[in-house]
């Protein structure tokens, strides 16, 4: 007995799979000038910051002012890693827009979660070297830690939440606070600490300059495609890449250049973390 033939009906998993793989998101991403321009302005960037900081290091001797620099080194070391990841489309995805979005019934929409990942990595490192600048205690520069990864992991998941506009919405709070969280360490608990260390001018530059651009995150997250999607894709990306050269590698240029010319400072500071110096060893 023949058995008749059945069509094999695809499912829903099935057909979101085959929509997300890696080369539809590279075939996107290379047919957007702005968006692929902005992942390519940062591995650029950060491949001469890798260069110039290496070099501007290289006569550093006393262990805090060693750990500044390998803390600041990082953040050009993750960002271009990351943004290779994100040019390549390997942490690029494809998103429906849930009931109530700006987007919704747009078919997919290109999302660049890997920024997310850059993020994780990298702000802990900047807030690692501010920390250490300042002279702060393991508790507080922990706190300022622990509470950027969760900034960035639920930041994450508003992005990447399509089961509801309001969940994505209030993932997107959640991260907020934890952000004003970070903000109120920078704003009220280094400043002090920075005083007694004697690093208060270098710090209280670097501290202005991350909160201000810093608040430009969230303001982009609501104006672009995943919050009220003002800005188109590339748009936002460009918006993001110019924000992570400012609050990345000037940031960090800046940090390391004053370091190098005021190694005694930072090596007179006799906090918890990183105090000590090698050529007293």
């Amino acid at each position: 007995m023949i058995e008749p033939a059945t069509a094999e009906i695809p499912t829903a998993a099935q057909t979101v799979l085959e929509l997300q793989t890696q080369g539809d998101a590279l075939t996107e991403i290379q047919n957007n000038d702005l968006l692929y321009s902005s992942f390519w302005a940062n591995i650029a960037l950060a491949g001469v910051a890798i260069l110039l900081f290496v070099y501007m290091g290289r006569d550093v001797e006393d262990s805090r002012a060693k750990l500044i620099w390998v803390a600041t080194l990082l953040v050009p070391l993750v960002s271009i890693s990351s943004y290779i990841g994100l040019a390549s489309g390997l942490t690029v995805g494809f998103l429906e827009m849930p009931s109530g979005h700006a987007l919704a019934g747009e078919g997919q929409i290109l999302s660049p979660w890997g920024r997310y990942l850059t993020w994780t990595f990298s702000t802990p490192a900047i807030l690692a070297a501010l920390g250490l600048l300042a002279g702060t205690d393991f508790t507080k520069l922990f706190t300022a830690i622990t509470m950027d990864i969760a900034m960035c992991i639920t930041g994450l998941a508003a992005a990447l939440t399509n089961s509801s506009v309001l969940y994505r919405w209030l993932f997107y709070g959640v991260s907020c606070a934890f952000f004003l969280a970070v903000v109120y360490v920078l704003l009220f608990e280094w400043p002090d600490d920075a005083r007694a260390a004697g690093t208060d001018e270098i710090f209280g530059t670097l501290k202005n300059l991350t909160v201000v651009l810093w608040f430009g995150y969230p303001v982009l997250w609501a104006l672009g495609s995943e919050g009220l999607a003002i800005l188109s894709v590339g748009a936002t990306s460009w918006g993001y890449s110019g924000l992570d050269i400012l609050a990345k590698y000037v940031f960090a240029f800046l940090l390391l250049r004053w370091v190098a010319n005021n190694e005694s400072v930072v090596a007179s500071n006799q906090a918890v973390i990183g105090g000590g110096s090698s050529a007293d060893d």
